[in-house]
């Protein structure tokens, strides 16, 4: 199974402004889907033999830095 990242957008955005969508992200950054709740992001990654992550903390997502993530 291939790690997969499941990110709120638009990315760094201030503190209380809404979420627009979520996006499903390889460890290249490659976006591979979008989707508008990030339960439709983790059923998809499932559905399509991933393992998801999600940030342990929004503005803290480093994809080099195991901590900054959580598999659900």
């Amino acid at each position: 199974m291939a790690t997969v990242f499941v990110e709120a957008r638009p990315k760094g955005r201030p503190e209380g402004s809404p979420i627009t969508d979520y996006v499903v992200e390889d460890h290249a950054d490659h976006v591979l889907g979008t989707f508008k709740t990030q339960k439709e992001a983790i059923d998809w990654t499932r559905k399509n033999g991933h393992s998801p992550h999600v940030a342990r903390v929004r503005h803290l997502n480093d994809k080099k830095t195991p901590d900054h993530w959580r598999a659900v």
